[in-house]
């Protein structure tokens, strides 16, 4: 899980979400997806608060610049 990008996970999570709520599914599956999309979306939010942290290190960069 750790190489799946953040687009790739998103899109994959989007696919367990429609196999689940299309339902029709054993309960083992079902289980199964449900425990694929939760760390799928760990690995979006890793993602994501990796981003979000980049983005703050720019603009704390640039505010320190902006005042020297």
């Amino acid at each position: 899980m750790e190489e799946l990008g953040y687009e790739a996970a998103r899109d994959e999570l989007t696919e367990v979400v429609r196999a689940l709520e299309a339902g029709g599914l054993g309960l083992d599956e079902s289980v199964a997806l449900w425990e694929r999309g939760e760390a799928l979306a760990r690995r979006c939010e890793e993602q994501l608060a990796g981003a979000r942290e980049r983005v703050q290190k720019v603009l704390d960069d640039a505010s320190r610049t902006n005042l020297s």
